[in-house]
């Protein structure tokens, strides 16, 4: 896997976190995984001190691509329905998709009343 394609996943994944937590289906573990990654990113106690600008910061990268890593088959799966329906709404409403339809030419004698209302006033 290319470098570009490991960081884009990378992205993508860290925005399906949200997604992730909110999910009842999702173990709880994993969730706590986060939630504890989240806290030590905000926690004053580091194992390199955060003033050693960007060294500083490569123990909170490191943890984050541990957690993504580890966490890749779930985060992926929010990831590629992003913008889709969620899987609550298609069971709400299984009609309403997957249909197929076709769209047909209609002729002049099919079409709505307001259109052959307007013929006959023409007309007058």
């Amino acid at each position: 896997m290319s470098v570009l394609r490991a960081v884009y996943a990378f992205i993508r994944r860290i925005g399906s976190i949200g997604s992730m937590l909110r999910d009842p289906s999702v173990r709880f573990w994993k969730k706590l995984l986060v939630v504890g990654g989240i806290v030590y990113l905000f926690l004053p106690v580091d194992l390199i001190p955060p003033f050693l600008l960007p060294v500083g910061w490569i123990d909170d990268l490191a943890l984050w691509i541990f957690i993504t890593w580890l966490l890749r088959d779930t985060l992926d799966r929010y990831w590629k329905n992003k913008g889709a329906a969620s899987d609550r709404v298609r069971k709400r409403y299984p009609d309403a998709f997957d249909v197929t339809y076709e769209v047909k030419e209609d002729s002049a004698d099919q079409r709505p009343d307001t259109e052959k209302k307007k013929e006959k006033k023409d007309e007058y």
